[in-house]
């Protein structure tokens, strides 16, 4: 498993096409009250329009968004011009589900994903910005990692696009695929511009909402 920092040192050709982002928002918050995951409130607006802002600013203009829990409540509550909205109607079966269909649904020609998880309110644009520039020096596949753990969000090359869909299943996302390929994942240190935890329970709500 390689490290980088930020610059990240490059592990093969300086890597020039399209860097889409995939804002996974399908969950349905059970332990929250059972409210979509995606309108939950942040900041003053729904966690999807949070997500989908930092993926953008944080240079992934092209965004594609997976929605299931109350797909149609979200898609006329949240505001969300130029995405591509997905619904997932297998997205009570696991994140990788959502994985799938995503990909399936991205724009031809990008050159990589940045998969964003819609519950983690601390991603910020500069950790999305260092995963861009980790895949624009060479890295096919990319993480952020918090005190050199792997974390979210994760970035994955076009050519492991197939392979991380064939193995999505359950709730594992991209993790077979990560774990498949260790020796060619670059860690990104983002502990200095974001934070991992995500957003499950009331308690977390209550957090992230007084910090």
């Amino acid at each position: 498993m390689q490290k980088t920092s930020d610059p990240p040192v490059a592990q093969g050709p300086v890597v020039q096409g399209p860097v889409a982002a995939l804002v996974l928002a399908a969950g349905g918050g059970r332990r929250l009250g059972g409210r979509p995951k995606a309108l939950i409130r942040y900041a003053g607006r729904p966690l999807v329009e949070h997500a989908v802002a930092v993926v953008r600013a944080g240079g992934c203009p092209d965004v594609t968004v997976v929605l299931g829990a109350e797909a149609e409540r979200v898609r006329a509550t949240a505001r969300l011009p130029g995405c591509r909205l997905v619904a997932n109607p297998d997205w009570a079966g696991g994140m990788g589900s959502s994985l799938r269909a995503g990909l399936a649904a991205l724009s031809p020609g990008m050159s990589a994903v940045l998969v964003m998880l819609v519950d983690t309110p601390g991603v910020t644009p500069a950790a999305v910005a260092r995963l861009v520039a980790a895949h624009r020096a060479g890295a096919e596949l990319a993480a952020a990692a918090y005190g050199g753990r792997r974390g979210h969000p994760v970035l994955i090359g076009a050519r492991h696009f197939a392979e991380a869909a064939a193995g999505a299943t359950g709730d594992a996302g991209a993790r077979a695929l990560l774990t498949a390929h260790a020796d060619e994942l670059a860690l990104v240190e983002c502990a200095d511009v974001a934070v991992p935890d995500d957003l499950d329970t009331p308690a977390d709500l209550a957090r992230w909402s007084a910090g």
